[in-house]
């Protein structure tokens, strides 16, 4: 099926801050051919992401983030996760540029070469976010944690620098609850060997 398959009856503006909400009356093509009744659903927008697990394979470490998030506020991680380096991309910038900014950014981390990894629907049922997600070789040892962030835009973020074997122990006992990192992480578990 492709975008024909979709007829947009009627868009209106929900809300406007900090996100975008909108709702949409639509039809769809149906599996059988016919067209589906309307049906209403509500969409955030928030724009896109790029997001990068930064690894340094000379000393097998990972650098990881720790900062407040809303969206977990009742979840059982708490409400401070540990994280892979994110961040919204900015109108016409092309994600490699964009991660590398949120880098420095966010964990004072220069990345020395990107592997993209996936590009990837959030949560389809209710955003249209994307995220590109990449493993970023780094020299962890110019890494040595600290405090970043951009005080304007409310960031308050701490950097870790552990051992993979220490991030994988964290993932696997369900203290690192955030998607992109628990898609990284994995990715690198299987493929750590290529990037070394």
């Amino acid at each position: 099926m492709n975008k024909s398959d979709i007829e947009i009856l009627e868009k209106e503006l929900c809300y406007q801050g900090f996100f975008r909400m909108e709702r949409y009356t639509l039809r769809h093509r149906l599996f059988n051919g016919a067209w589906s009744k309307p049906i209403i659903r509500e969409l955030m927008e928030r724009g896109h992401a790029a997001a990068v697990l930064p690894y340094d394979p000379a000393s097998d470490q990972v650098v990881l983030i720790e900062q407040f998030r809303i969206g977990a506020v009742s979840a059982p991680v708490g409400s401070w996760l540990l994280e892979i380096i994110a961040g919204i991309i900015e109108l016409d910038e092309p994600a490699e540029q964009g991660v590398r900014r949120e880098a420095v950014e966010e964990a004072g981390c220069t990345i020395l070469e990107l592997i993209p990894l996936y590009d990837y629907l959030v949560s389809p049922g209710g955003t249209s976010e994307r995220i590109a997600l990449y493993c970023g070789r780094v020299d962890a040892s110019h890494s040595v944690g600290g405090f970043y962030g951009i005080e304007d835009e409310g960031e308050d973020i701490k950097v870790h620098v552990m051992p993979f074997a220490e991030a994988l122990s964290l993932l696997n006992t369900g203290k690192i609850a955030a998607a992109s990192a628990i898609i990284a992480l994995q990715w690198l578990a299987l493929n750590r060997d290529y990037v070394r």
